[in-house]
């Protein structure tokens, strides 16, 4: 069960304690896309994501981890300048590694920010990096994420009966 808690939760990748991240020595800021930085169904990052990973880009290196396909991240990741793997299989490492190999971060610089715990949070627990689990942005999701959503509900309730992890109460 504790490779499912998050080292951090918080509303949105707006809300999220990035001084923190930096005195803990994080370098390396990995996002996932998908209701995390934006919409399933936007093609490009709204301009406020724009802004937003550029302002970050010039503390920290950032990518985006994904499991989806090289052409809807690459389009999306146009607008600003991060690396980005797409087919990462998370929770497979294979995707934290080869960003961790990118610049030979330690895993200790390294920080994953998604919205799911079966993708994102068990990938970064089981590589070993820091963790940080957002709200979903929307109630859309594709059809493989429809499972895990399922799966995150029952995880949830589990957690938030042991009074570790509740949807709606953030921590650093």
């Amino acid at each position: 069960m504790r490779y499912f808690i998050p080292s951090s939760y918080y509303k949105s990748i707006y809300d999220i304690n990035y001084d923190k991240l930096a005195e803990k020595n994080i370098k390396c800021i990995m996002f996932d896309l998908d209701n995390t930085l934006a919409l399933i169904d936007e093609g490009y990052p709204p301009k406020k994501v724009v802004d937003f990973m550029k302002k970050l880009n010039k503390r920290f290196d950032t990518y985006i981890i994904s499991n989806n396909n090289r052409k809807r991240i690459a389009k999306f990741c146009s607008s600003f300048d991060s690396k980005f793997i797409s087919f990462a299989l998370k929770p497979l490492p294979k995707g934290f590694k080869q960003i961790q190999n990118m610049k030979d971060y330690s895993k200790e610089a390294m920080c994953i920010v998604g919205d799911q715990l079966m993708t994102d949070i068990l990938g970064g627990n089981l590589f070993g990096c820091h963790t940080i689990l957002v709200d979903p942005l929307g109630k859309k999701d594709l059809k493989v994420t429809t499972l895990n959503r399922a799966v995150e509900k029952v995880l949830i309730k589990r957690l938030s009966k042991k009074g570790i992890l509740e949807r709606g109460k953030y921590y650093e």
